[in-house]
């Protein structure tokens, strides 16, 4: 087997390097969906994505409290500070409903996100 010399292997870096989307990586999502907590609601409460596509969802919790976004269905557990921004990374997605709650408020904080 040939050795390969150092300023070869340089080129080799360089040139993978450019062949690479600037910012593409494992936990870049093909679309950002925001999500708005507000009087202890999720705005909106029902939140369409389309199928087989990584969605990126940003959570703004515009209350004072805490709160946890809580899926079953999506396997997804995250508390969300109050007057603070969390990011939730779901999907892809097979076509269905998916409901989630606002787990310290489970009586408002109620949404679905539809994927279709």
């Amino acid at each position: 087997m040939k050795r390969i010399g150092m300023g070869l292997m340089v080129q080799i870096a360089m040139a993978l390097a450019l062949a690479i989307p600037a910012g593409a990586n494992a936990t870049e999502a093909d679309q950002d969906y925001p999500l708005v907590i507000k009087d202890h609601q999720f705005i909106p409460d029902e939140l369409s994505v389309p199928a087989g596509k990584k969605i990126k969802l940003t959570i703004d919790n515009r209350d004072a409290t805490p709160e946890e976004f809580e899926s079953y269905a999506l396997n997804r557990e995250k508390v969300i500070a109050g007057k603070s921004t969390a990011t939730i990374f779901i999907g892809p997605l097979k076509p269905g409903r998916y409901p989630f709650v606002g787990e310290f408020n489970e009586k408002t904080a109620k949404g679905v996100i539809v994927v279709q």
